[in-house]
This record gives C-alpha cells, sequence and structure tokens, in this order.
C-alpha cells in the first residue's frame, strides 16, 4: 500500500516537502521512486532512492532543484520539492522498483499498483 501527502499549492520559486508511506515486506525491488502525471500528459519518472539511501536518481527536468530522501524505520520517503515551477504541477505517486537508463532516466515498476497520489500545483 502506498498513501501519498504533502501536496498542495505553492508559489513559482517556492517549496513543498512530499511524503510517501509504504508497507513494510511488500517489495522485493532496488529502490523507491517519485513519478509524476501532468493533465493530458503520461506519467513520468522524477526520482528515485535506493532503500539504504545510499544512492538516488533524477530526472532532467528536477535535479538540483528536487532531493529524494527515505527513512526506512519509518517506512517514508520523501521529495523535497525546492525552486519550484508551474510546470511541475501536476499529481505526485510513488512506487518501487528499479531505476534504468536508456536516453534518460526511468523506473522499471515491481508492482502496477498506485496509491491515490498528492496533487501539486504551482502558480507563476
Amino acid at each position: 500500500q502506498l498513501i501519498e501527502s504533502g501536496g498542495g499549492l505553492a508559489q513559482a520559486g517556492g517549496s513543498l516537502t512530499l511524503s510517501c508511506q509504504y508497507s513494510s515486506g511488500t517489495f522485493r525491488s532496488f529502490a523507491m521512486g517519485w513519478f509524476r502525471q501532468a493533465p493530458g500528459k503520461e506519467r513520468e519518472f522524477v526520482a528515485a532512492v535506493r532503500w539504504n539511501g545510499a544512492k538516488s536518481w533524477y530526472s532532467d527536468s528536477v535535479k538540483g532543484r528536487f532531493t529524494i530522501s527515505i527513512d526506512d524505520a519509518k517506512n517514508t520517503v520523501y521529495l523535497r520539492m525546492d525552486k519550484l515551477k508551474p510546470e511541475d504541477t501536476a499529481v505526485y505517486y510513488c512506487n518501487a522498483g528499479w531505476p534504468q537508463y536508456s536516453t534518460k532516466w526511468y523506473m522499471q515498476i515491481e508492482h502496477n499498483d498506485w496509491g491515490q497520489g498528492t496533487q501539486v500545483t504551482v502558480s507563476s
């Protein structure tokens, strides 16, 4: 089970921190990730972090602005979003899987079960 929270309305240049609570022992994959889906667009990879927090991956569109972290003792993964832009507006989801690289980073999902997501709206 995945429960995302922390979304809301922010101004451009502002910050938000998202949280995702996951069920312990549910996943066998390599990392937890954040994804987002804007209206009329496909869901896209945002960031991922290894379960032990030792390595992280970011899409080019958020690198340097967003920071992913994990607290496995609390079964929670976070996404700190700074310097927000209107194009960051989307519903944000979390899920587990394996980071992969082709022409860009993406994530192979372990279970195609998604939470309800949390809405992030950035005004200009």
